[in-house]
């Protein structure tokens, strides 16, 4: 099986935590953003990874790199099939295939400050996420596949946020 180093490996961490859960916690690899002209925006990793974000033609970007937006979405998904791989390695499941598609629907006007004809402020945030996986395995029932992926999405970290709300705190420096 492709997935067996992966279960294996998933189970070794599994006991090491259940021996001493406090090695469990850790602080996790912050992201850097630096605007670098007009609305692009450099968004880069302490191991020097870097991903360059800007914004679409119409509010004046050069809608040549992803979105912010994107790149949250993305983060989604791409953490949910990761969560989901471990979690069929662990249970020895063979996948065959796996796809994560997540989509949302927003408001641009809440990006802008703007406010609803009544004055309230428009939600700048996506108000729905919509996350569709699409599986196969060998020798998995649907209801085996469909129980796993609902089980181990309740602890994938990213669609975790989404699902309860983190505690969020925000520090201003203003430089001189």
């Amino acid at each position: 099986m492709a997935l067996q180093h992966i279960g294996a490996a998933a189970q070794r961490v599994k006991a090491v935590f259940q021996r001493r859960p406090e090695v469990g916690l850790h602080d996790d690899a912050p992201a850097k953003a630096r605007w670098q002209s007009g609305a692009r925006i450099l968004v880069r990793h302490n191991d020097g990874m870097e991903v360059a974000t800007d914004m679409p033609v119409e509010l004046g970007g050069t809608g040549d790199q992803v979105t912010p937006g994107w790149l949250f979405r993305a983060g989604v998904a791409s953490c949910a099939a990761t969560s989901i791989t471990l979690a069929a390695a662990v249970e020895g499941i063979e996948l065959t295939a796996l796809e994560v598609h997540v989509g949302s629907r927003s408001d641009t006007r809440g990006l802008l400050g703007m406010s609803e004809p009544g004055g309230e402020p428009v939600y700048a945030g996506p108000f729905d996420v919509e996350l569709r996986v699409t599986v196969a395995a060998n020798g998995a029932t649907p209801s085996a596949l469909k129980s796993l992926i609902e089980d181990c999405l309740g602890h994938s970290p990213v669609p975790s946020a989404l699902i309860t709300a983190t505690p969020f705190a925000l520090h201003v420096n203003v430089a001189s």
